[in-house]
């Protein structure tokens, strides 16, 4: 069975940081990303890496969080610094079998259950 899930999510303080993983299992996956909804929004793109480790971030995030993998563990992970309010949502894994990575969900076919990242004071 081919699946993604997610793990370390947590409840932080704003400025504090987190670390986000995702393993793959089942086959191997070129594009991977991290994608967030927040209640009453729409799942928005905040970052993915390509088969080839190529990166791309949402502005939103640029500067605060980084995504990386460890092709050996099918594991990609994102690091979140700097953490604010505005970051808390639910965080959706995705991955797809193709190597370019995009920004919008219909791009990937496997996602994850999500883990819930809070920021509160």
């Amino acid at each position: 069975q081919v699946q993604v899930r997610e793990s370390g999510g947590g409840l932080v303080h704003p400025g504090e940081s987190l670390r986000l993983a995702c393993e793959g299992s089942g086959r191997t996956f070129g594009a991977m990303a991290w994608f967030r909804q927040a209640p009453g929004n729409e799942r928005e793109f905040v970052a993915a890496i390509s088969g080839g480790s190529v990166t791309h971030y949402a502005d939103s995030v640029k500067g605060r969080f980084t995504i990386s993998r460890d092709n050996a563990k099918n594991t990609v992970f994102l690091q979140l610094n700097s953490l604010r309010p505005e970051d808390a949502a639910v965080y959706y894994c995705a991955a797809r079998t193709a190597d370019f990575a995009y920004t919008n969900t219909a791009a990937y076919d496997y996602w994850g259950q999500g883990t819930q990242v809070t920021v509160s004071s």
